[in-house]
């Protein structure tokens, strides 16, 4: 690793006056199960001049549930989050993205604020050495159109021959699903709009913008939520399709669902078409299959990923079925 600035700051102000002094040359540092790997490879073309680490700043470590809603510090730790008793009987989806992230060790170390805010894992953009310059660095082209886009994007690019890399994030579609936000030093952002894309960036965060905390509102009376992912491996891996969703049921019927997918598109790729469709219907193997359907009809895939399209399908499917 090359020779770089390290600040501590005790307060989130003080954070926040260092990242103004680097401007985008500095990045901040929680868990730094992300980060630390990307500056080990040198995947970028430019090497962070500072890591504003948060770990010491007091507050933002914890979970608080109330009549309104659960908020959830930034640097609370995923294991945490999914061992919470509150988060397991009320928000359970959640629960259960954040037990299926990474392996155990990652889980003790890994923030929800840094599992929100992670950057891409597309073979290209983290290939060592910056061997590949490519559109999320600033560079030309995405290579991933014509070269190996096994576990890429079925939802199409961030703009016509655009980034084609997929958002890893296994809380991401689960706040989404669970109608949350993320309040920021700035401001209060719903997760709906939180995710973006730019040069290293998958937020819509500015560069002197730190996460305090996520929130997600009571749930409705008769909602239920479930997370379900699938990948290569049970622990460790990223995820090939994930799959969130919430949904109120009154008499047997849903009134209310949302639907999101991840690691399908360059960011949590939620599915109104599949939400309009459940309306009105009981969670059963026809309306669900066809739910599912209607999920994935968008779907453009490239050369070499169209199996991903049936893996959404059934991902979409299961989930509704697991919110029963």
């Amino acid at each position: 690793m090359r020779t770089f600035a390290h600040f501590s700051p005790k307060t989130i102000d003080e954070a926040v006056a260092v990242l103004q002094r680097y401007s985008a040359g500095a990045s901040v540092i929680a868990g730094g199960t992300d980060i630390l790997g990307k500056m080990k490879d040198e995947i970028l073309p430019q090497y962070p001049e500072a890591l504003v680490s948060i770990k010491k700043v007091a507050g933002l470590d914890f979970i608080e549930a109330g009549v309104e809603g659960i908020r959830i510090g930034a640097l609370t730790r995923l294991d945490d989050v999914a061992g919470n008793q509150a988060v397991i009987e009320q928000y359970r989806a959640l629960a259960q993205a954040a037990a299926k992230t990474a392996s155990p060790h990652l889980r003790a170390m890994g923030t929800i604020g840094g599992n929100i805010c992670q950057d891409i894992r597309c073979w290209y953009y983290r290939n060592a050495d910056n061997r590949f310059p490519c559109l999320r660095k600033g560079g030309g082209r995405c290579y991933a159109i014509e070269g190996d886009n096994r576990f890429h994007s079925i939802f199409g690019g961030s703009v016509e021959n655009g980034c084609y890399a997929v958002h890893p994030s296994d809380t991401a579609p689960t706040l989404i699903a669970l109608n949350g936000s993320a309040k920021t030093t700035k401001r209060t952002i719903p997760m709906d709009e939180f995710f973006g894309v730019d040069v290293r960036k998958t937020t819509v965060l500015y560069p002197d913008e730190i996460v305090t905390e996520v929130a997600v509102p009571a749930p409705a009376s008769g909602t239920r939520s479930a997370f379900l992912k699938f990948s290569l491996r049970k622990s460790i891996d990223f995820p090939i399709v994930n799959c969130a969703a919430a949904v109120v049921i009154s008499n047997g019927r849903v009134v209310q669902a949302r639907i999101c997918l991840n690691a399908v598109y360059v960011t949590p790729y939620r599915v109104p078409p599949a939400e309009e469709f459940i309306l009105g219907k009981a969670l059963n193997e026809e309306s669900c299959e066809k739910a599912a359907e209607t999920a994935v009809a968008a779907a453009k895939p490239m050369n070499r990923n169209k199996y991903l399209v049936q893996i959404a399908k059934t991902m979409v499917k299961r989930t509704l079925l697991a919110c029963r």
